[in-house]
């Protein structure tokens, strides 16, 4: 018989204590015999290198273990957020998540950008307020930006006894012994039957009022609140006993054909690569050859694993509902789906964009050929990091989110591939769009055989709409097979516009065209295609877009008009602080190109005093001066002799 089942991840902005909450987890469930610690380089779950020396989570581990009858999949998930898009695959695995929030530093803006992103997703989750016996700690304050930032009221299920470094206990507000009103309240009044028997004044019975709580937590009615002290181990078993009392059991049926995710890419020097699968139907066994839907492959299984801390298990088997490490999936990526994938995969949810693009370049020029091979299996665990290798120009460029990214990045290829690269001339991801309506044209007819004649109309979109493309051709003026092409090709065609960036915010409509019953054939279109677009864009103009980032500044009073003055210089803008207690909060808007070295001189400048956090708020205009034009990397399809001979590879 299976044990129930959970599959949990916990999540947080970065040094909330998440890491330190799974060590206590692995610990209490007799996996390990100490809690390890982030600090000592010890803990179970970073066993990067990198990870042990900076004392930070650089990509999810996953781990697995028993609380009572109950087996539990647990995902400890990177905080800091450079490391989102590791996050953003994860969203798509759990069926309940641990949202943790500091006590003292409380709600900051990645702890946000989490949330929203886990009420797109309908996560179940459990807030834990952690650290609460720590100097400064003040769980009232936390609580009310809850309610104000997050648009929610989380529930408490407990009351502290002290707080600080004074803290003895917590009394339960749910329990046989004791319900408290509010809770006991918003349990009923989502229930008929229990409203009319508690407005009758009868006796409700307290299972049946927690199996309505948990019905109401795992729809998202009821959001629990818990406290503790991960470090000391503070709550700590009671967040377990309602992970496994209130988070659903995962659905899912083994007689349904196989529907299963990869959500992440491991290592293992005797097995090679280990694709970690979520299965949400079906099941796969050891030896067994199956689809993967995505690349339109079959490979075979070697070995199915649960993964325990520094060790693992060669089950056999995993079945609908599970997660497991396959080994033999030799060309598995990150977001393949595998088998028959149906509606019950969910959604990719996007946490933020990677608004920073650097060279590789390798210390020893023998080892260039090894680093580009290295960087496209990272890009193949990583999709985000966005890695494009162009030979002509012998460069290696990737997207990244941060400095501290860059900085892991150059200690994996060492640690792991044993390459010493560098990452340099580290530039801003600015965009460009149509700066008017205008019409791009294209006659491809020579050198015979070919045809393809087309004309484009170019028009600016709304901001941040992105790509808008639409046909109003007859299937008499160019064959649908040639119009699919020309559809197919649109999103290449505006990888590089005429400044050198991706074009975004346009509208593109294919208002004439004409094929040829003989010279015509669907590559001619997709030749075409990119230099119609391009002699639009030459004669619409276009207009840079640069990154804005939101930010929230938290310092003492006194330097107030210094970095009010600040952020005007950096082009920002800010809304009217709000004063109190001698500390003044401010928030508003900067470009990322002046601002992005700032959180440095904030924290210089204040004495460590000042915090600010950012997220990305979108694109808006500048000028060329205040942002960067670059050249055209490859052949333009302007230069139109030289791109057709390329594209047809008559160019070497």
């Amino acid at each position: 018989m299976q044990h129930p089942l959970r599959n949990i991840a916990i999540m947080a902005h970065a040094d909330a204590g998440k890491t330190t909450i799974t060590e206590q987890f692995l610990y209490l469930a007799g996996q390990t015999r100490q809690p390890g610690s982030v600090d000592k380089g010890t803990a179970q779950t970073d066993f990067l290198p990198v990870e042990k020396e900076r004392g930070i989570s650089v990509s999810s581990s996953h781990t697995s273990f028993h609380w009572g009858n109950t087996r539990i999949n647990l995902i400890d998930t990177p905080g800091h957020v450079d490391f989102s898009a590791d996050v953003e695959r994860i969203m798509r695995v759990p069926d309940g998540v641990i949202l943790v929030i500091s006590a003292v530093e409380g709600v900051q803006a990645h702890t946000e950008t989490l949330w929203h992103a886990l009420r797109e997703r309908q996560i179940p989750v459990i807030f834990f307020i952690n650290k609460i016996d720590r100097v400064g700690a003040d769980t009232d304050a936390v609580i009310r930006t809850i309610e104000k930032d997050m648009k929610i009221i989380p529930m408490a299920f407990q009351e502290i006894i002290g707080e600080d470094e004074n803290v003895s206990g917590f009394r339960s507000l749910w329990s046989a012994d004791y319900m408290d009103a509010r809770l006991l309240e918003k349990v009923v009044e989502c229930d008929e039957g229990l409203m009319n028997s508690y407005l009758e004044g009868k006796v409700l019975l307290f299972g049946e009022l927690d199996k309505q709580m948990a019905r109401l937590i795992q729809c998202g009615n009821i959001y629990p609140l818990m406290f503790g002290s991960a470090k000391s181990g503070t709550g700590i078993e009671e967040l377990l006993n309602y992970v496994v009392r209130y988070f659903p059991s995962p659905q899912g049926g083994t007689g349904k054909p196989l529907s299963a995710l990869v959500y992440g890419i491991g290592h293992d020097k005797i097995m090679g690569k280990i694709a970690y699968v979520r299965v949400f139907n079906g099941s796969i066994s050891n030896r067994e050859v199956i689809v993967n839907a995505t690349q339109d492959t079959k490979e075979k299984v070697t070995q199915v694993r649960r993964i325990f801390p520094g060790r693992f298990e060669d089950t056999g088997m995993v079945e609908a509902g599970d997660l497991a490490g396959l080994c033999g999936l030799g060309s598995a990526c990150v977001g393949d789906l595998l088998g028959e994938p149906g509606d019950d995969i969910p959604e990719y949810v996007k946490l933020r964009t990677p608004l920073i693009i650097v060279q590789v370049k390798a210390v020893n020029q023998k080892d260039y050929p090894a680093l580009a091979a290295a960087m496209l299996e990272l890009s193949a665990e990583d999709p985000a990091l966005e890695f494009e290798w162009m030979r002509d120009e012998s460069e290696l460029q990737v997207k990244i989110m941060g400095w501290i990214q860059m900085e892991v990045l150059e200690r994996i290829l060492a640690d792991r591939f044993g390459i010493e690269a560098k990452f340099e001339n580290p530039t801003v991801i600015y965009k460009e769009t149509p700066a008017s309506t205008g019409e791009g044209f294209v006659q491809y007819w020579m050198p015979k055989p070919c045809w393809a004649i087309m004309k484009f109309r170019i028009e600016p979109g709304e901001r941040g709409s992105g790509v808008s493309y639409r046909s109003l051709l007859s299937v008499n003026d160019v064959q649908q097979k040639y119009q699919n092409e020309v559809e197919r090709t649109i999103s290449a065609a505006l990888k590089q516009g005429i400044k050198g960036w991706e074009v975004t915010d346009i509208r593109i409509t294919l208002i004439e065209g004409e094929d040829h019953p003989v010279h015509s054939r669907a590559g001619d279109f997709a030749v075409a295609t990119p230099m119609g677009i391009m002699n639009g864009l030459v004669n619409t103009g276009t207009t840079l877009l640069e990154p804005m980032i939101r930010y929230k500044i938290d310092a003492p009073e006194e330097l107030l008009g210094i970095i009010t003055s600040d952020v005007t210089q950096m082009r920002g803008n800010f809304d009217s602080p709000v004063i109190s207690s001698g500390r003044f909060i401010l928030t508003g808007g900067l470009p990322l190109s002046t601002s992005i070295d700032y959180p440095v001189k904030l924290s210089s400048r204040s004495g460590g005093k000042a915090r600010i956090s950012t997220q990305f708020s979108g694109y808006r205009e500048c000028t060329d001066e205040q942002g960067v034009i670059r050249p055209y990397r490859g052949i333009s399809p302007l230069d139109t002799s030289k791109y057709i001979l390329k594209a047809r590879k008559a160019l070497q």
